[in-house]
């Protein structure tokens, strides 16, 4: 009797120490982007006296965000080219999630611009890029009737952010309308620009 209530107890205590559940096990295996990052470290030439300045700018990124990429990727788009202060602004009356992780990275952004990149104006700054990307797919199991199991998607996404010094452009999303020869003409040179894997 009193084995068997040793051994009980040292099963109970082992089982109490491992911790095996799914989550824990995804996520240590999770890759966090980080060549976006890379680009804050770039070093440009030197400018002559009679070249346009370079504007400054900063990326940033939010990582493993609880949020849909499909969900996100509207939110991305709607502040893209507006200027910091109206980004902020518009994000404010958004009632969705990702429009609070969306502002607060653009916050956390200029914040750095201007305590790392030497910009001078917190306020004189656009947004140039944003856009988010795929992030981890933990997958559970949701039991249905008669003892079938079905499978549940959570979903994470990034988010990315890159901010320049100046006024935004007159219209982010205008594009110049081609005439049908010259459609032709950018889809030639596409398809020559192609290079073929493992030649010369």
């Amino acid at each position: 009797m009193n084995t068997l209530k040793l051994f009980s107890c040292l099963h109970f205590s082992v089982n109490n120490r491992l911790h095996t559940s799914a989550s824990v096990l995804a996520w240590s295996k999770i890759n966090q982007p980080k060549n976006f990052l890379a680009y804050n470290k770039k070093v440009f030439p030197p400018q002559s006296d009679g070249d346009e300045r370079r504007p400054a700018y900063v990326c940033h990124q939010k990582t493993n965000i609880k949020y849909s990429p499909k969900k996100m990727w509207y939110i991305a788009s709607f502040v893209r080219g507006m200027t910091v202060d109206e980004a902020v602004k518009q994000l404010s009356f958004i009632n969705k999630k990702g429009a609070a992780y969306v502002k607060d990275t653009i916050l956390e952004a200029q914040d750095l611009a201007v305590q790392q990149h030497n910009v001078e104006f917190r306020s004189n700054m656009w947004i140039a890029e944003s856009f988010c990307g795929n992030g981890a797919v933990i997958k559970g199991i949701r039991r249905h009737a008669r003892g079938r199991m079905g499978e549940v998607r959570y979903q994470y996404c990034h988010y990315f952010v890159r901010l320049e010094e100046g006024k935004p452009p007159e219209d982010f999303y205008k594009l110049q309308p081609l005439t049908p020869p010259q459609q032709l003409d950018k889809w030639l040179e596409q398809m020559r620009r192609r290079k073929i894997t493992n030649s010369y």
